[in-house]
């Protein structure tokens, strides 16, 4: 037996084990999302988990499924799956991450018009959500930070779980003439779906252009598009991607575009926690891109430079943010909502809504990045940006925090768990086409209030 036969053999078995390890993965990311549901149905039935319609999501099940206002979305999912592995492939990299994003753009809208224009702006208008809490801003945003802790009771219920800066930065949207939810829908969707085209130049820098290519069409077609449109957290996953490709650009510059790239980058993630508390977990992305590009003192000073303004702001403004976390938990365990949640059912059925972001394509290739990690360098950055994703997902899923409505939530660590997709060899159509079909079959059974 020659060298290159026993080679080609333990290469042939390798692909095998992944191929069954990869097929046992779908099997059990497609009966976990059943078993959610089933318990979840089961828990509602017994008067034991009432606070949602259709446990595990904070949703409804639709009276009547949609058929043919999903055609757009459809035809434009099916366009999507001939042509973007080509195009992944063969456009230019300058032109690539623009057209992720005009893609990512596209396909949240398509699925979310399916309810009408209308449901663009929708859930924006809800008494719950951040415009609603603008009525207290106005008069005094200096104010209204002050004493923001202090009278968190009196908010309403998005502002009241939240730092102050969600509500500011759509306050400064409407000081800017863009008031009303159409302007702050279009943030929001314009916002979460640039992501796809920084986690894409994210990917480039620590794995590779090969590598970031493949994760394009998957970062296109994301099932959590049906949530881009239109929660904030997609707002939230585009700052914290923006801070972390900045990052990574930093670390392959040098000189004063290095440290610029490092400190604009730290001032966005300086922003991730007070945009939301829950976020802080999320961190552990641009600290694996700290592992894997290894920056000199210049950049890491320039970064350290820029994490401090947000916090030193606020904190100078009058808001703690140690006193916001205690001040909005208090407030989570006195309400009806979360609290009361079954930390035991939301315990694994938060991960099978992770699941239902993300999509079966990453459920398969979860086996392959981690057993490449291992094995194969060129590989390994794929797989730790992944996995520090879904280790930000299981910290605050154990901590309880999180019962429920995570379908918004995970919103900014799926956009990471995604990329584990790219791994996929050969061109995945097949794997592209399920998860254009899982984000359809999601929005034509589920009526969702974002």
């Amino acid at each position: 037996m020659t060298l290159t036969g026993t080679r080609e053999r333990a290469g042939s078995g390798r692909r095998a084990r992944r191929g069954r390890a990869g097929r046992v993965a779908v099997a059990v990311w497609a009966a976990g999302i059943a078993a959610a549901f089933a318990a979840g149905w089961y828990l509602r039935r017994a008067g034991l988990a009432t606070e949602d319609p259709l446990p595990p999501l904070y949703a409804r099940a639709r009276e009547r499924p949609l058929t043919w206002e999903l055609l757009p979305a459809a035809a434009f999912a099916a366009a999507a799956v001939a042509a973007l592995p080509a195009l992944a492939a063969r456009l230019p990299w300058r032109a690539l991450p623009a057209a992720a994003w005009a893609g990512a753009a596209a396909w949240a809208v398509a699925l979310a018009v399916s309810d009408g224009w209308d449901a663009l702006a929708a859930p924006l208008d809800a008494p719950t959500e951040y415009p609603a809490g603008l009525a207290q801003v106005r008069p005094g945003p200096l104010e209204w930070v002050r004493t923001f802790t202090e009278r968190l009771g009196g908010y309403t219920t998005h502002v009241r779980g939240h730092p102050p800066l969600p509500v500011l930065v759509l306050w400064a949207l409407e000081r800017a003439g863009l008031g009303g939810t159409g302007p702050a829908a279009a943030l929001v969707i314009a916002a979460g779906a640039s992501a796809a085209a920084a986690v894409a130049v994210t990917v480039r820098c620590v794995a590779g252009e090969r590598a970031a290519r493949a994760a394009v069409p998957f970062l296109v077609l994301a099932p959590a598009a049906v949530w881009i449109a239109t929660a904030m957290d997609a707002f939230f996953l585009a700052v914290a991607a923006w801070g972390t490709a900045l990052l990574a650009l930093a670390a392959r510059a040098a000189g004063v575009r290095a440290a610029a790239a490092a400190a604009a980058g730290g001032l966005l993630l300086g922003c991730v926690p007070y945009l939301s508390y829950g976020l802080l977990p999320l961190l552990a992305v641009p600290l694996a891109v700290l592992l894997l590009a290894r920056p000199g003192a210049a950049v890491l000073a320039a970064l350290g430079a820029g994490l401090l303004v947000v916090p030193a702001a606020f904190t100078a403004l009058g808001f703690w943010w140690p006193d916001g976390v205690r001040a909005t938990l208090d407030t989570y365990l006195v309400s009806r909502g979360s609290a009361q949640r079954s930390y035991a059912y939301f315990l694994f059925a938060n991960l099978a809504v992770l699941g239902l972001l993300t999509g079966p394509a990453t459920a398969r290739a979860l086996p392959a990045a981690l057993g490449r990690a291992v094995r194969d360098r060129a590989a390994s950055p794929v797989a730790v940006l992944a996995c520090a994703a879904l280790l930000g997902v299981l910290v605050l899923d154990v901590s309880g925090v999180t019962r429920g409505e995570v379908e918004r939530i995970w919103v900014p660590f799926a956009g990471w768990a995604l990329v584990a997709a790219s791994l996929h060899r050969p061109a995945p159509r097949a794997w592209l086409a399920a998860q254009a079909a899982t984000a359809l079959a999601v929005q034509a059974l589920v009526l969702s209030p974002w």
